[in-house]
């Protein structure tokens, strides 16, 4: 039975729900219902039933579920993370929902954390968004002929790109102060599309990826990765290694499936512990694009936190190859993400991410003191678009030195910046592997020896710092405010 509710907002049917675990339940049956129901008009429409009437709006189709928290003015704060603010007056926050039992543990605690901080009275119905059909039965509509995929625009709803955005992530919405406010930096359409493309990016599906990753440029790291995680399920500490095309290792066990004839364009590999507390490793490949494009996907997973490990050209004279680099600035010459964060708005640092690096990169090599600072430098990195940048070297040369950079890639500050605009805590630790402008030219032979010498450490160092970081968040002590907005929405 729907209660009555004084409030607007773009929804119907909305319940009130006593706790966080009633609110998932109800969000949970709520869009198995619209599921059922998009997968019976589909059938009629399979089948040729002449009765099916085409579809006009949203009360003939399937509806993502709607999740509200309804925050009363007098509301006062009951902890001390001030960075989530003050309510001045009575406020409506809401979000479509997608694929609740999948953020079913993620759901729970931003709702526990809303009631808890807002006082917030949380309610659940039905959103007014129909559910597009490719995102609810993506591979039943292959099984349709020609002429029946040409009419499907006509009896389904498709995905609505207009409203499929990150104008939330971006602050549009603080321009259009009208009904409800964001409860959720991503809307359900949006989270659809990327769920669909986590998995055709990196041939491994979205429940798979845990809580903390580490993108990497080279395969080495992955071999490395490979290994590691194996000997971590034989010890008992991880519960199964996945890799693209669902090839799972379990203890004592031979791989289930193989591997994909042919690697996707950023395949990904999970070491598996309880809770999703264990680190997916990504091969992003070379190049701004790729991280923007990885980075825009996981982004609504809502991982704790996504580290960059590769390899970069060192440009100081006293740096040498194997040395780290640990990013306390970026220049950003990637250009990618220009139009939605300029190169003038700064990327802060952050210390939890920059001391863990730190920490491990001092615990894994041995070197403390005078001998760490040798061997780890902090600055400035440049990212660039252009691989063969060396050949205009000296169009580039005045603004590196500007810059006082100590190295540069292609994919560090593009992670870095996504990370700022969709509140995920980042960092970036590189190892040198060649120094271009003081005669040391990445070549194969000089490359191969030095991958053999270096990937292992840089592999074990990474994963020391999410070991750092986990207890960080564990502690409540990882989500920096440096990375909230104005008018933030509750949920991380």
């Amino acid at each position: 039975m729907a209660s009555t509710v004084d409030f607007d907002a773009p929804a119907t049917e909305l319940v009130a729900c006593k706790t966080p675990q009633e609110a998932v339940d109800r969000l949970v049956a709520l869009y198995e219902q619209a599921h059922k129901q998009i997968e019976d008009r589909f059938d009629r429409y399979l089948q040729g039933d002449e009765t099916l009437e085409p579809s006009t709006d949203s009360s003939s189709a399937g509806v993502y579920p709607y999740l509200c928290a309804v925050v009363p003015a007098e509301a006062a704060p009951q902890t001390s993370k001030l960075a989530l603010g003050q309510i001045s007056s009575n406020s409506v926050h809401g979000a479509t929902i997608t694929q609740p039992a999948l953020f079913a543990d993620y759901l729970k605690a931003q709702i526990s954390r809303t009631i808890e901080r807002f006082s917030a009275k949380i309610y659940v119905g039905k959103s007014l968004t129909p559910i597009p059909l490719t995102f609810a039965l993506e591979k039943a509509t292959a099984l349709l002929t020609p002429e029946k995929r040409n009419k499907l625009q006509h009896y389904f709803h498709t995905p609505n790109l207009v409203a499929t955005n990150d104008d939330i992530v971006d602050g549009e919405f603080i321009l259009k102060r009208h009904g409800a406010m964001p409860l959720s930096l991503f809307t359900a359409e949006r989270i659809d599309y990327s769920l669909h493309r986590i998995q055709h990016y990196t041939a491994t599906r979205p429940e798979h990826f845990q809580d903390y990753i580490l993108f990497t440029n080279y395969q080495r790291y992955v071999d490395e990765f490979v290994e590691y995680a194996k000997g971590e399920i034989e010890a008992g500490r991880a519960d199964a290694l996945i890799e693209p095309g669902e090839r799972i290792t379990k203890k004592g066990a031979k791989p289930a499936d193989g591997p994909v004839p042919r690697l996707p364009q950023m395949p990904a590999y999970h070491m598996v512990q309880d809770g999703h507390k264990g680190i997916t490793l990504v091969n992003i490949g070379v190049g701004p694009s790729n991280a923007k494009n990885i980075t825009d996907h996981l982004a609504v997973l809502r991982p704790q936190v996504w580290l960059m490990i590769g390899h970069c050209g060192g440009l100081r004279r006293s740096q040498r190859l194997g040395d780290y680099v640990l990013a306390h600035a970026y220049l950003r010459e990637d250009n990618v993400l220009d139009d939605v964060l300029p190169p003038s708005v700064p990327l802060p640092t952050l210390a939890e991410v920059q001391l863990a690096l730190t920490r491990a990169v001092q615990e894994v090599s041995g070197n403390v003191g005078r001998k760490l600072k040798e061997h780890l430098r902090t600055g400035t990195v440049v990212t660039t678009s252009d691989r063969n940048w060396e050949l205009r070297f000296e169009r580039n040369a005045v603004r590196l030195n500007q810059a006082r950079a100590i190295a540069i890639d292609m994919e560090s500050a593009t992670i870095a910046a996504n990370g700022y605009r969709y509140r995920v805590p980042y960092g970036t630790l590189l190892c040198v592997s060649d120094r271009p402008l003081h005669g040391e030219v990445k070549l194969p032979g000089m490359a191969d020896a030095f991958y053999q010498e270096s990937v292992s450490q840089h592999l074990e160092i990474g994963v020391r710092a999410i070991e750092v970081l986990r207890q960080e968040e564990q502690a409540g002590t990882l989500h920096s405010r440096k990375l909230r907005s104005f008018d933030e929405p509750f949920f991380r």
